[in-house]
């Protein structure tokens, strides 16, 4: 019978080297040691309130599992939709902030959550248990509210599927899909005639610019410099301060230069608009953009049309460009499943939250259904795909 402990880290460089080589997923560019250590050292986590406090797992003093954590006191860059929840505490006069959340901040892509490596079914899902018993343990010593799992592969919510004191929850988003497309033609001859006019008359109305795909190894220091301006804009009119700085874009891009793009559009020499993305073998993740000012269709072909030529061009799998976005399906993105855990303290909410969960989760697969019927295929599409399984 091993010894089990857990500890707490203030920063994921508190693990040796060699720990987060083997728990931290070097494949996944938004899961590995430099997306999320830069959040720590380039000061981006601080600046917008997020609190490492990571936890790792320990059987007979070798450590063998991670689970990256932070301490919260709103519920900005999660995408985890709890806006409701805290409302509900407010109105019984109870506390809700600070709270745990588990995820990679300020992005919403299911991926790994439980860093445990690579070990069989059963040892998985031990350990992947022992992680959230820990977690919740750690909800209950310090008083918070709640600890929240967000966007986790399908592994990690049926290795929690049935442990007490655990709501799941399902959301919806739009991801693009290659079918073994040999040009964005042939992508487009699976459209309904109507489709296919559309996208071909908004590409004409962006046909006016010059267009270029960079990486970490081409971008110059003035390219990410245009797009953090055109990113920070972008923030500053819908949301309010950007969270990532320039440090955080071009260290990443130095890093893993290979995964990291720039899609840029140009008139009469100058950068006028740009879209931020990673890359793994399998997947194109668009994650940000910003322009210089109005210019009709640029956003759709920058963000859109110019990443599935990408993804065709690359043998990439799938294009995940972010959360939310209905207009996507007309676009020819398919809805797909996400997946979270979350865990209360308070006894006198968990009922409350159980049903809301399993309310939801019915409100959510007749949207899927329903959104699944709008796609613009020209005959009938494939089933719906759930992202949690990657």
């Amino acid at each position: 019978m091993s010894t089990v402990s857990v500890s707490l880290h203030a920063s994921l460089l508190e693990l040796p080297p060699a720990t987060r080589a083997r728990l931290l997923p070097a494949e996944h560019p938004i899961v590995n040691e430099a997306f999320l250590g830069l959040m720590e050292t380039t000061g981006v986590l601080h600046a917008q309130g997020w609190q490492p406090l990571h936890l790792a797992l320990h059987e007979d003093g070798i450590c063998v599992g991670l689970l990256p954590l932070y301490l919260k006191h709103d519920s900005l860059g999660e995408f985890a939709d709890d806006w409701e929840w805290a409302r509900a505490w407010q109105n019984c006069g109870k506390r809700y902030y600070p709270k745990l959340v588990s995820c990679t901040p300020f992005t919403p892509v299911t991926g790994p959550r439980l860093l445990l490596g690579e070990i069989d079914d059963a040892t998985f899902v031990q350990r992947a248990r022992r992680l959230a018993t820990a977690a919740a343990a750690l909800v209950s010593a310090e008083g918070l509210s709640t600890w929240h799992l967000l966007f986790v592969t399908s592994r990690e919510a049926e290795a929690l599927a049935d442990q007490p004191g655990l709501h799941a929850r399902i959301g919806v988003q739009f991801h693009w899909f290659n079918r073994g497309y040999r040009d964005f033609e042939d992508f487009l001859a699976d459209l309904t005639a109507r489709r296919r006019k559309e996208i071909r008359r908004e590409r004409r109305q962006a046909s006016g610019f010059e267009y270029l795909c960079l990486d970490g190894h081409t971008a110059t220091p003035e390219d990410w410099q245009d797009f953090h301006r055109f990113y920070c804009d972008t923030f500053q009119r819908k949301w309010g301060e950007p969270r990532l700085n320039l440090a955080w874009f071009t260290r990443l891009a130095t890093l893993q230069p290979a995964s990291t793009l720039l899609f840029l559009a140009r008139a009469d020499g100058r950068t006028v608009a740009g879209a931020f993305a990673l890359r793994d073998g399998d997947t194109l993740y668009g994650r940000h953009w910003g322009c210089d000012g109005f210019h009709p269709q640029l956003h759709f072909e920058l963000c859109y049309y110019r990443t599935i030529e990408y993804c065709i061009h690359h043998g990439l799998a799938r294009l995940d460009a972010g959360a939310q976005g209905e207009h996507k399906l007309q676009r020819g993105f398919e809805p797909i499943l996400t997946r979270s855990v979350h865990h209360v303290r308070d006894a006198g909410f968990r009922d409350a939250i159980d049903d809301f969960c399993h309310r939801e989760a019915q409100a959510v697969l007749a949207y899927l259904e329903s959104a699944k019927s709008h796609l613009p295929w020209r005959q009938a599409g494939p089933e719906a795909h759930d992202s949690s399984a990657s």
